[in-house]
Order: structure tokens, then C-alpha cells, then sequence
């Protein structure tokens, strides 16, 4: 595949869509390619959408993949109805793919949900020691057809945890923030996993998971789903 290398695509319509609201769903789509993010407009009241939308992205040399979500449009929090995903290599295999495709059923706490900057350090003294996380900043996937959430970091060892602020209405946020984990001498000794998990915060109802990471010194971590569990979605 050539450095710069655009990907024609047409988002025709959908069929047999599970109802999400009283027998019926708002249906929408989102697309995206690493950081690059396009949405369709919403067909209300319907599980069998007609959006006829084209679009062109760029394909960077080292993407990943491409996905293709359906939404459901809510007042408060939209719902993931189901995925499509193609690899770099199923892309790049054929010049043109023109099909239904089969929506795999997600939970968007399943989901990857991009990258975020890290730097740990240990500090020991005699009688006590400090775990401090500097959160600098992250580059994290769209939550909704807004394209942004308010995204806020927590460090977690054992028992103790701390966050970082809230950052509202962003896909980058960036904190630079130091959050410290006063420690006994002995937990040092005990078995235990450091985790940083990236929420979106939510005025209304439950926050939302965007990902977590075991990191190590410093670096980009790739933000890991809490697990995976698909299935046919229609």
C-alpha cells in the first residue's frame, strides 16, 4: 500500500437492526481510521436505515485498521448497536469490496480506546514509600457522534487510588498532572499491579470506560478494552 493512500467509501444501509428504544433505534454511523473520524447524519425511528453517504479518508502508511460503528442517538449517553472492523491486510488485498457485512455485537467497555502518555516512578525511604504517576496527556477514540468526551485518569495499587482532573469536551486531553500513592514499607513486598484506567465523566448516570494499562517507566501505552466478548449483532 502507497504512503499516501485514500480509501473511496460509500455507507449504503442497513437492515434488521436490533431495537434499542421501544421497539425502534436511532441509527447513525461513525467511521474511523486511527485518528481520523467521520459520522453519518441520523435516521430516526428506524431499523432499516438508508444513509447513500460517501466519504474519503486518508489512509496513513501505518494504520491499524478500519472501523465502522452503528449508533444509536440518545439524549444522554448513544448506544454502540454493533461493529464492523477491516485489518490494514483485508483492505489492501482487493481493489473494491461491495457487500452486506454481518455487525458484530460490542460492548463499548471492549473496546480500545487509543493511547495515553505515562511516566511512573518509585520513590522508597525508610519507614515509608510513594508511587507517583505524572498523567501527561492522551489521544483517545470518540465516544459519540459529538466526536469528544471529558475524560479524566486514575492510578490504582491495591487499595489506594487517586484521579486526575476532569477535561472537558476533548479527545486530547492533556493533564500534566502528578498524582502520588503514599505507601507502606511492607505493601511493597506484597503482590500488586499498578493500573491506569481513562473514564469519561458523565453528569448523568455511570462514567464511561475508555481504557486501562499496566505501564512501566515512562512512555505511550496503547489503551487495552477490559476484555472481549462478540457476537453476531445482525
Amino acid at each position: 500500500m502507497a504512503k499516501n493512500t485514500s480509501l473511496y467509501f460509500r455507507i449504503v444501509e442497513g437492515r434488521n437492526l436490533p431495537a434499542k428504544d421501544s421497539g425502534t433505534s436511532d441509527p447513525y454511523c461513525i467511521v474511523k481510521v486511527d485518528n481520523e473520524v467521520v459520522a453519518t447524519a441520523t435516521v430516526w425511528k428506524n431499523l432499516n436505515p438508508f444513509w447513500g453517504e460517501e466519504y474519503t479518508l486518508h489512509l496513513p502508511m501505518g494504520f491499524h485498521s478500519l472501523s465502522f460503528l452503528v449508533m444509536d442517538e440518545d439524549t444522554i449517553h448513544d448506544d454502540v448497536i454493533g461493529k464492523i472492523t477491516l485489518s490494514k491486510e483485508a483492505i489492501g488485498s482487493q481493489a473494491k469490496l461491495d457487500s452486506w457485512m454481518n455487525l458484530t455485537r460490542v460492548d463499548p467497555d471492549e473496546e480500545v480506546q487509543g493511547e495515553i502518555h505515562l511516566s511512573l516512578e518509585l520513590l522508597k525511604d525508610t519507614m515509608k514509600s510513594s508511587l507517583r504517576c505524572q498523567v501527561i496527556e492522551a489521544d483517545l477514540a470518540p465516544r459519540d457522534i459529538s466526536g469528544t468526551s471529558d475524560p479524566f485518569g486514575r492510578i490504582i495499587f491495591n487499595n489506594h487510588s487517586a484521579e486526575t482532573s476532569i477535561i472537558k469536551k476533548t479527545r486530547f486531553p492533556h493533564w500534566g498532572e502528578t498524582l502520588q500513592l503514599e505507601l507502606d514499607a511492607e505493601e511493597l513486598n506484597e503482590e500488586g499491579t499498578v493500573i491506569v484506567e481513562v473514564w469519561d465523566w458523565d453528569m448523568v448516570g455511570k462514567n464511561d470506560f475508555l481504557g486501562k494499562v499496566t505501564p512501566v517507566l515512562e512512555g505511550w501505552f496503547r489503551l487495552l478494552p477490559l476484555g472481549n466478548n462478540e457476537a453476531d449483532a445482525g
